[in-house]
Order: structure tokens, then sequence, then C-alpha cells
């Protein structure tokens, strides 16, 4: 018969009060909604009958799952934020065609957005959609297969528990809309970094700086398979959609109201957004001067490809995630340095400027308006440490793989000395990257979701020391 967990609520013993203290999620704002709704709307001061006309349409497909989703604060107060904006695969040609009858769609790209209006500053991260992330209630599965499985509300809270940070806003735009809005600007210029040709994704663009039409901008924003000889293609064409959305938005700011009355009229009929018009129209003017040459930082999730069961994934890169992420929070660019392939110049990362904007620390809104903390680079969370398998002196050689960290932590035996498998428990999934950074941190162990209640413990996490370490 199996030996009974010490740590369950049927052990007796020294057994230790659980303390369920869920991580606190930061918040999440899109990119170029704030600057394709915001600098429209803002600048032109539409009649508000027309604004509640834009307002509703652009509102309608807002469920009662995003809205519980969204941890959205009570009103926009001005200070900075996040979101979530999706681009999908849904089309006008895709719903009517056979091939894909019944299929459901899957987000093409997700750009996790952080912006601060009162510096002028929007950090873009774009999420790589093959990332195999724990997806709620459906086990281990790539990233936009969330948005498959349930829709935008399932999306935004996957997104919430890998960055570890609470999204209060969400965009959503099809690959027409995307066309449309493109071209209601009359075109976007841009500096193409290499010739795409690219059936897959449409077609052919020219390298070069041109004005792209929104068809041209598509097959940009969709192309992978033109940078099949140089690496990942997720990755280029994640780097080509922040370059084409830095160019909608230094349109969108510089355009004259007629054209920018065009825009709005085409993004309401293909975005879905939660966001209030009078939210809008507050963010435009502060955002009015932002710059996108030195204000955006952009960078894309670092992740490491893995080739299992016939099918290629992503494995985050936990060390240098928690890194990017530090960054961001204190208001950073997401890396030191600009990256740029030097073989067909394709912008991976850039630094803007350099400047450090206002760090999460000084405000950043949270529900209901509340502030919330985060772990930043220096963990502040509460770590157990049980040694499990009776050698003397590991459970304070755990201590000291750990301490750089910033953990409080102690050290003590565990009610049995029989585990075989070191393990790190966490309770709710927005921890895993936590847990698994530890895991890093001791240089063995699996990290296990504490789903069913199994493990009690002190703290936020719980390292239980098995025959395995060493």
């Amino acid at each position: 018969m199996a030996e009974p967990n010490p740590y369950s609520r049927g052990a007796t013993g020294d057994d230790y009060a659980k303390d369920r203290r869920r991580k606190k999620r930061k918040r999440i704002l899109l990119g170029v909604l704030a600057f394709v709704l915001v600098g429209v709307l803002g600048a032109t001061g539409a009649a508000w009958a027309y604004i509640s006309g834009i307002e509703q349409e652009m509102n309608e497909d807002i469920t009662p799952e995003v809205v519980e989703a969204l941890e959205a604060p009570a009103e926009y107060d001005g200070g900075t934020f996040y979101m979530l904006l999706m681009g999908t695969d849904k089309s006008a040609a895709r719903e009517q065609s056979t091939q894909y009858a019944g299929d459901t769609f899957r987000s093409d790209s997700m750009i996790l957005t952080r912006v601060d209006p009162q510096n002028k500053k929007v950090t873009m991260v774009s999420m790589h959609r093959d990332t195999e992330i724990e997806i709620e209630g459906y086990g281990l599965q790539k990233l936009n297969a969330s948005y498959a499985i349930g829709g935008p509300a399932l999306a935004i809270k996957t997104v919430s528990q890998m960055a570890g940070v609470p999204i209060s806003h969400y965009a959503e735009i099809n690959f027409d809309g995307f066309e449309e809005v493109v071209d209601a600007l009359g075109g976007v210029e841009v500096d193409v970094p290499m010739e795409i040709n690219d059936d897959e994704a449409g077609g052919h663009v020219d390298a070069g700086v041109q004005t792209l039409s929104g068809e041209e901008a598509l097959i940009l924003c969709r192309s992978r398979h033109s940078y099949d000889e140089y690496g990942d293609g997720d990755r280029y064409r994640a780097a080509n959609q922040r370059l084409v959305l830095g160019a909608i938005a230094k349109k969108i700011l510089s355009a004259d109201p007629a054209t920018m009355a065009n825009t709005i009229s085409a993004l309401s009929q293909y975005i879905t957004t939660d966001f209030k018009v009078g939210d809008i129209v507050a963010l435009a003017t502060s955002m009015q001067g932002i710059d996108p040459s030195k204000d955006i930082y952009s960078a894309m999730e670092p992740t490491i490809s893995e080739y299992k069961n016939d099918t290629w994934y992503e494995q985050l890169d936990v060390a240098a995630w928690n890194t990017m992420m530090g960054r961001v929070r204190e208001g950073l660019p997401p890396t030191e340095a600009d990256e740029v392939d030097e073989l067909n110049g394709t912008v991976l990362a850039s630094v803007g400027d350099g400047k450090a904007a206002a760090s999460d620390s000084e405000g950043v809104q949270g529900a209901n308006g509340t502030q919330r903390q985060t772990f930043g680079e220096t963990r502040t969370g509460i770590v157990t440490i049980k040694n499990g398998n009776g050698i003397n002196g590991v459970g304070a050689e755990a201590l000291e793989r750990i301490k750089p960290l910033g953990y409080t932590a102690d050290a003590s035996n565990a009610n049995s000395f029989s585990y075989e498998e070191t393990v790190v428990v966490f309770d709710t999934p927005d921890q895993r990257v936590y847990a698994e950074e530890l895991i890093d941190a001791l240089g063995c162990g699996r990290a296990v979701q504490n789903t069913d209640g199994e493990y009690v413990y002190d703290g936020d996490f719980l390292i239980l020391i098995g025959s395995d370490w060493q």
C-alpha cells in the first residue's frame, strides 16, 4: 500500500496550515488599439451619438465570460496599464469556405502590451503561438489553442497566468479587418526588411521603404515561410507584425480628420474590444505626441524549440522570460539592446530611445482601482522547504540555491524520508513560471500544481526534496 502523503489534508502530526494567497497578477493593454482608436477619436472629436454607435458595435461580442476574465479597473485614470491584442484567423473567405467548415478559429497572433500614457511609452511583447503551456482545465497545449478551446476569455486567462500579470483590456481583429483598416488609412509606410515571396501568406511584397496597401501589409504580417532558411518563421513574422503596427500608429497620429473617420468606421466593423469610447478619448489625449520610433519598445517571448510527438513546440525559457518581464515592469525596454538579424535586416527587438518610464511599483491600476504587488526581479514570496530524503544538510543546501531569488524561506524535515522525487508545489496556474524558476535554481525537481488541495503548507511554494536530489 502506498504511503500516505504527510502533507495531505488527511495527514496527522506536524502538518502545515494552508495559505492560498494568489500571486497578484498585473494588467495588460493593447498597443495598436490604443493608437488606432484612441488617436482617431481623440483627434476627430466625433459627435457622441456617432461614438455611441461605434462603441456598441465594438463591444457587441464582449461576453460575460470575457468580462469575468478581464481584471479591468472601474474607470481609466490616466495611469499605466496592460492589455492583450489578438489577431485571429477569421475572415469572410474562411467562414464561407467548405475547406474550413466546422472549424474553430485560432489566435494567429497575441501581443502583450504595457501602456504608460504619462510618459508616452508603449511596450509590445509578442507571444509565440506554439508555446507549450498549461491551459487551465485542459492540460498542456499550444498557447494559441486557448482561443480555439475557450475563445477570448480563455486566451486572456492563459496569457495572464503565463505572464503573471492581470489583463485589464483586450482587442481582437480578424484578417479582413486588418486589410480594411490599412486601406482606410491610404496605406502605411514600412521599410520591409527583405523581399517576401510566400503563397501561403497571400503573395509577394518587395523589400525596402514603400507604402503598403492593406493586402500587402497583411502578407507581410502573415508570412512565415519566406524565413524558412533563417530560422523560426513565427519569430520573424511577429517582428513584422510589430513593425506594421508601429507604422499604423504613426499614420493614425498624423492623419487628417476625414482619414481618421474612415479608419474608425473600418475598425468598428472588424474589431471587438471591451474599451469604452470615453476611456479611449481620455487615453487619446494622453498619448498624442508619441513618437513610434523612440517610444515603442518591442520584443518576443523567449523560447526554445523542441520537436516531440511529430510536432514542433516552443518551450518557455523561464529565466530569460522572468528577466524580460522584470524589465517591462520597471518601465524599461524588454531587452537591453536592439536585436537585428544580420542576414535579412529584420528587427527582432527594439529598445527605442532606451529610456526608462514609470515602473509598476510607482502605480499600475488594478481591479477596482487598487494597486497590485507582484513579483519583480527580486521575489517577495514565502517558500517552505521540507527534507523528504533524510540526508543531512539538503534543506540548508536548497536554501542556499534559491537565496539569490530573494524569497523568504525556511527548511525543516518532512514527516517522511521516503520521497523519491523532488517536487516544487504551487497553487495557481500563474505561479507555474515561478515554480519552474525555483526548479532551475535547485537543479532538479518537477513542478506540481496543488489543484485538489493534496498538499498543505505555509507560504507560496512547497519544495519537497526527494532522493533524486543532487
